[in-house]
This record gives structure tokens, C-alpha cells and sequence, in this order.
């Protein structure tokens, strides 16, 4: 968990680094694709990786004195932090309450639509067989997708817009619809969420909501490629009165300007939103591939993370062995199940430099006493080897 909350925390920061200028060069929408890279990398621990089977870690030094105690066992911690976890649910929970207690009160506001204006409404939208619904809140349309798909219009619509702002306004929540924002919105709220104690999270929502918006903004735009005026004119109408709940990304003024802008600026051609779509695409790829050759790097030196345990419980140097002048490195090959236990010991005759049994009985010895973590292969823990040196020296460092 910790090493995808790491991929997840690097793709939120490239993607806040250049979501600004990859959408000025190729568009609004090839741009927002660029939040799935988070999400791809958060995978990365548990997509299949190369097998690692074998671990190596640094050599441990064992001096003529190590059996009286020079060094100490450092003490893990870990059971002193056992309420994390239950911190970390208290916040999710009390977070999905809140989604909970503002999608309810939006519900709460929904009222049915009355015949002779959803029949004016449902003109507008051929072939749409989406429910129409009045809204309380003060504010401008939305499609909402829990637990059912709607069409959200405040009462004065008929009132507030002109027939052909309506339209444009029923073709910007169709094309939320068409592209599944809000689901990927619902997503994006539920990471959040979970995420609730990370401020990179709470610092790409708002982002995301825009970006996700100005997507929208271009798509509908490219249809409708001489209603800039008029559909910017929509936007400063259905500006909200008064912030709104979770879950619908209604208008607000932070993101007037920058949608205003948009409309005004000259958007990308086909042939740029292509080569911005392959681009990006293989900017994720390539950066997915990186961070998996790290996480496996970071897999095969999963052993390590018991040393300071182990070093505290290092092989007796046998007093024959100093009497005889016997040194050198042992080798050991440990098995380590995926639960964590010791498997077979065996010495590495071939790469060992020595080959005195009485050092390789001590250091055989100590290693029965020594803790690893196993081996992780696609974020699942799996049985693998450490290879364990062993450096038995007489001269004092």
C-alpha cells in the first residue's frame, strides 16, 4: 500500500504540473485524459510483473568482540502505530457521511418536472430518454448519476434562458452524459475520500472538476463552432448563487474565467488533438513503465526492511575460529515464505570465500533468529530466497 500511495501522490503531482500546458497545445480534452495516469500508477503493485526471486542484501559484518554486545537491536515500531488504520477509516467513513448527507439533501430537493415543461424540455432532446427532474438549489443544470440517471434544471428554465441558450445548455449535460463524467466525477470524489488525509488529493479535485468541464466546454464547442458568443453568455447566466453539494460540479465563479477563456482562445484542430491524444498516451505509458521497473526494483530489496532487527542479533565468531585465524565471507541462501517464516538455510559454496564450517555453522545459526519480509511480486506477497553475506573479520574496523 505504501509504494502505490507513492506512484499515486507522483502522478498527481506531474499531472498538476502539466495539465496547464498540454491543454494550450493540444486541447482540452486530450489534456484531461491525463488524470488517469494517478490511477495508473496507483495500480502498478498489483499488475504483473517479471518474477524476482532472488534478494540480495548488504553484508553483515561479524568482529571478534560481536558476542558481547556491541550493537544493540533497534526496535520496530510498527506496533506502536497499529491506529493508523483505525484513523484512516474514521476519516473515510465520517468522508462517504458527508457524501452521503449532501446527496440526500439534493435529492431532497428534486422535484417532479410538470408535464407541459418536460415535454418542452424533452423537445429539445431528441432520442434522450433521460428523467427530467426540477431542482431546488439555486443553480445552474447538472446530469446526476446516483442511483439513477437525471437531468437536473432548476424551475426558472424556461424562464431564465432563450430557446437556443437551452439548447445549448441540453447539449453540455448530454455530453457529460455521452462521456461518462459523472461517473469518473463519482470516482474522483471517492478517491478523495479515501485519500482524505493527503493535500495533494484535496488540491486536484477542484482541478479535475474544471478540467473535466473545459473538456466538456471544447466538445461541445467543435459542433457548434459559430455559438461561441451565445454559449458564453450561458455561462455567465447559470453562474451559481450559492456554493452547492458534492458529487455535482456546478459552475462557480474560479472557473468562469478560465472556461471564458477557453471559449475566446482558438482551439486545437483535429489533427493536434490526435497527436495530443497518442502523445499524452505514450507519456503515460512511458511513465507507467518506469515506475514498474522502480516498483520491481523496490520488490527485490523487500528483505532489507529486517536488518536493523537482524543486526542485533549477529553470529557469535567462534573462539576456535579466531584461535585459528579463520575469516571470510560467508553466503548464506534463505528461503522466506510468503507468510514471513524460514524456510531451508543452505550455503552458497560458489560464492562464498570461505568454506570453515564452524563460521558457516554460526552464521547458519544466527540466521534461524532473523526476521525477513517475503518477496512481492504483482502487490502479493510470494515465496523467494535472500541471498545473505556474511563478512567474518578479524581486524577491527
Amino acid at each position: 500500500m505504501t509504494s502505490a500511495l507513492l506512484l499515486l501522490s507522483a502522478g498527481l503531482a506531474i499531472v498538476l504540473l502539466v495539465r496547464k500546458p498540454a491543454r494550450q497545445v493540444f486541447g482540452a480534452s486530450p489534456a484531461f485524459t491525463l488524470w488517469l495516469l494517478p490511477l495508473l500508477l496507483a495500480c502498478l503493485p498489483w499488475l504483473p510483473t517479471m518474477p524476482a526471486r532472488w534478494s540480495l542484501l548488504p553484508a553483515l559484518i561479524v568482529l571478534p568482540d560481536a558476542s558481547t554486545g556491541a550493537i544493540a537491536a533497534a526496535s520496530s515500531g510498527i506496533t506502536g502505530m497499529r491506529w493508523l488504520p483505525w484513523l484512516w477509516l474514521a476519516g473515510c467513513l465520517c468522508g462517504l457521511l458527508r457524501l452521503f448527507v449532501h446527496h440526500r439533501r439534493l435529492l431532497r430537493q428534486c422535484r417532479p418536472m410538470p408535464e407541459s415543461m418536460r415535454q418542452s424540455v424533452q423537445s429539445l432532446l431528441p432520442g434522450s430518454r433521460i428523467r427530467l427532474h426540477f431542482c431546488l438549489h439555486p443553480a445552474g443544470p447538472a446530469v446526476l448519476w446516483a442511483p439513477r440517471c437525471r437531468l437536473l434544471l432548476p424551475p426558472d428554465f424556461l424562464d431564465r434562458f432563450q430557446p437556443h441558450e437551452q439548447r445549448l445548455i441540453l447539449q453540455h449535460e448530454l455530453a457529460h452524459l455521452r462521456r461518462g463524467d459523472p461517473l469518473w466525477l463519482l470516482l474522483a470524489e471517492l478517491t478523495a475520500v479515501a485519500l482524505w488525509f493527503h493535500p495533494l488529493a484535496w488540491l486536484a479535485l477542484p482541478r479535475l472538476r474544471l478540467d473535466q468541464e473545459l473538456a466538456c466546454d471544447e466538445c461541445v464547442l467543435r459542433g457548434m463552432p459559430r455559438e461561441e458568443t451565445a454559449y458564453a453568455r450561458v455561462l455567465m447566466h447559470s453562474v451559481a448563487s450559492r456554493p452547492a453539494p458534492a458529487l455535482i460540479p456546478w459552475l462557480a465563479e474560479p472557473q468562469l474565467k478560465e472556461r471564458l477563456t477557453m471559449i475566446q482562445r482558438h482551439r486545437p484542430g483535429a489533427l493536434r488533438r490526435r497527436i495530443g491524444y497518442l502523445g499524452l498516451g505514450l507519456l503515460m505509458a512511458g511513465g507507467t513503465l518506469v515506475a514498474q521497473a522502480g516498483t520491481q526494483a523496490a520488490d527485490n530489496q523487500s528483505a532489507q526492511s529486517d536488518m536493523s532487527y537482524n543486526s542485533g542479533r549477529q553470529p557469535a565468531y567462534p573462539e576456535e575460529a579466531i584461535k585459528n585465524g579463520e575469516q571470510g565471507t560467508v553466503i548464506l541462501l534463505v528461503q522466506v515464505h510468503a507468510d514471513g517464516s524460514l524456510g531451508t538455510i543452505a550455503y552458497d559454496r560458489e560464492h562464498s570465500t570461505t568454506d570453515f564450517a564452524d563460521l558457516i555453522a554460526a552464521a547458519s545459526t544466527a540466521a534461524r533468529q532473523w526476521r525477513f519480509e517475503p518477496q512481492m511480486k504483482s502487490g502479493h506477497a510470494v515465496d523467494g530466497y535472500a541471498r545473505v553475506p556474511i563478512k567474518f573479520s578479524l581486524n577491527q574496523l
